[in-house]
């Protein structure tokens, strides 16, 4: 399939497993919406795993990121996604995500996925998101990610709500790209 005929068929995916309309669901920036993307259901499915991971890893060419990874638990499906997808197309980029609080037992660390000689400090890292809105929660990925050493090359979502995460990447100095927007589902 070509791109374009990849990400038909995943806009398709989330009309069908992932995006609700209709009643007030309070969203993670804290805003209350009218519509809702629960993507979890369309990353766990086995082709929506697929296209995403083909789709993401295509949009990260030319990128040159050595590592791909995010929030919990948003972030951990995709990144897994394309992690297996990238290693397919002769390119393989390791994943790794960010806890949202470090675990009180075990080794407690923040970022998690690594191997026990691998490291963030001076590499690229893409950070990726299911749903941005405000792009809050991808910037506590960022900041970990720079906390342990790495170097943010692009934050990419897979639905951009357009509710001002560009802005805050903007403003933050960190290039934002999306794989569709709110505007895809739009009827």
């Amino acid at each position: 399939m070509s791109s374009a005929t990849d990400r038909q068929r995943l806009v398709a995916i989330i009309k069908e497993r992932s995006f609700q309309k209709g009643g007030a669901v309070k969203l993670a920036s804290g805003r209350t919406s009218n519509f809702y993307f629960n993507m979890k259901p369309t990353m766990l499915s086995a082709e929506g795993a697929h296209l995403i991971g083909k789709l993401v890893s295509e949009a990260l060419d030319g990128e040159k990121v050595d590592y791909v990874g995010g929030l919990e638990m948003g972030a951990v499906p995709i990144a897994t996604a394309v992690a297996a997808a990238s290693f397919a197309r002769g390119r393989a980029t390791p994943a790794f995500f960010v806890r949202k609080q470090a675990k009180e037992h075990g080794t407690q660390k923040l970022v998690e996925g690594l191997g026990p000689k691998d490291s963030l400090a001076g590499k690229r890292v893409a950070i990726l998101e299911d749903v941005t809105t405000t792009g809050g929660s991808a910037l506590k990925a960022v900041e970990a990610v720079r906390e342990a050493g790495g170097t943010v090359a692009c934050v990419l979502t897979l639905v951009d709500r357009k509710e001002g995460a560009a802005e805050t990447f903007a403003k933050s100095g960190l290039p934002f790209k999306s794989l569709l927007t709110v505007d895809d589902f739009a009827d």
